[in-house]
């Protein structure tokens, strides 16, 4: 099992408690996994049924295959006192996705950034962020930005990458 990110560990703590969590394109779970084990529940998304079928039996977690690509967005109505999205990034549904976010709630994002070529995949410009992109997102939706980084990272492999932190107050 691929353990958390080191960014979704270092902000996780500022979801309000015992607030239901969007673990957005989740794979196998490993961040549902720790939200689920700080008294989160946790609504798990992805289109790999596979992937989520490690989830079926950890409390707390429900799980739903969903296009998130597709013509109709499949969580529209829903709110959430956090969302988390690692190694994901699918532009058209950004403005959806952070409406979703509830007063109060925190947004922790986290993925590739363009230059990421030069290091391994994804290395296609429509799945990288372009530098301060995930800034300019989260000022665009109302958030307050609480961290932000971008650039090089050699772990968990040499990578650019790009990660907010952001509140809606």
């Amino acid at each position: 099992m691929i353990p958390p990110s080191p960014w979704v560990e270092a902000h996780c703590a500022r979801i309000p408690a015992g607030g239901r969590v969007l673990d957005l394109a989740c794979g196998s779970g490993r961040h549902a996994r720790l939200l689920a084990a700080r008294n989160h529940p946790v609504f798990a998304v992805d289109r790999d049924a596979a992937a989520l079928s490690g989830l079926a039996a950890v409390p707390g977690v429900e799980t739903a295959c969903l296009d998130l690509e597709g013509g109709d967005w499949p969580l529209a109505g829903r709110r959430f006192a956090g969302i988390v999205v690692t190694n994901y990034l699918w532009r058209p549904r950004l403005p959806d996705l952070l409406a979703l976010l509830a007063p109060g709630g925190v947004l922790i994002y986290e993925t590739f950034m363009l230059g990421n070529a030069a290091y391994g995949k994804p290395s296609n410009p429509d799945f990288l962020l372009r530098p301060g992109e995930l800034r300019e997102l989260v000022r665009a939706a109302g958030l307050r930005e609480i961290a932000f980084v971008e650039g090089y990272v050699d772990a968990p492999k040499p990578a650019l990458r790009q990660a907010i932190c952001a509140v809606r107050d």
